[in-house]
């Protein structure tokens, strides 16, 4: 798993697109920032944790349409497949890679609470809850990007289809909302609201730590790696 965790971190850097995420990430929360805090001087930032969820859906599809995608193109997934190494490692290693560039872009909100800090007093247990929880939605995200790379071996469609199922996840309970009101349709409008990923991002940005939105994201992640290994797996037996 160490071997491929540092090719694709190596190939993120050796690529525009680990500095064009991070990049990106940065400019658009310095604006939000500026907007949301400088500008108006309110040392709360749960408006900025609020926006930075938006940005995340455009650059996570991005970061992670060629983990294996590319690997299907080039031909070389191959030879990882039969490669003396498990596909849990491979996979593993490729999710670990995307998620530390990811944690490199969003460690510019720590530097942002700093800031503030300067002009007020912040409550730092909820800055710390925000960046848990943008660490958390973040790597459900790659997540799920690395899953609908596994499909295809072009990027543009793995970034198409991993930006579809992101929004679709995201504002699954304003897809709920859709639903004709009614009886028999109650239990379909929870059951969108209880695995919304927008809905419980926002949780923590309201000061709410919910320990059950924790282990919601947690177990998002291993069930969306785990589909990646079954179908790296179809594909090697296949």
């Amino acid at each position: 798993m160490g071997a491929i965790f540092r090719r694709e971190v190596r190939a993120y850097f050796t690529s525009p697109i680990g500095y064009i995420i991070i990049a990106a990430f940065f400019a658009y929360s310095g604006i939000m920032f500026s907007y949301y805090s400088l500008n108006s001087g309110y040392t709360k930032l749960d408006s900025l944790f609020g926006s930075l969820l938006t940005i995340i859906i455009v650059l996570i599809p991005i970061l992670t349409m060629r983990t294996i995608a590319e690997e299907k193109r080039s031909r070389t997934d191959q030879c990882l497949l039969t490669a003396p190494v498990s596909l849990g490692s491979i996979v593993v290693g490729k999710f670990l890679a995307a998620f530390l560039i990811y944690a490199i872009a969003v460690s510019i909100t720590a530097v942002m609470a700093v800031v503030v800090s300067y002009y007020g007093k912040p409550d730092w247990n909820v800055i710390v809850g925000n960046i848990a929880a943008l660490l958390l939605v973040g790597g459900a995200y790659i997540a799920i990007g690395i899953f609908c790379s596994s499909f295809t071996e072009n990027q543009v469609v793995a970034a198409v289809t991993s930006f579809i199922a992101l929004i679709a996840a995201s504002f699954m309970t304003t897809i709920g909302d859709l639903i004709p009101q009614g009886h028999h349709f109650d239990w379909l409008i929870t059951a969108f609201e209880k695995v919304s990923f927008g809905e419980r991002y926002y949780s923590f940005t309201y000061g709410v730590f919910d320990f059950s939105n924790v282990v919601f994201f947690i177990s998002a992640i291993a069930a969306f790696l785990f589909l990646t290994v079954r179908v790296l797996e179809k594909r090697r037996w296949g």
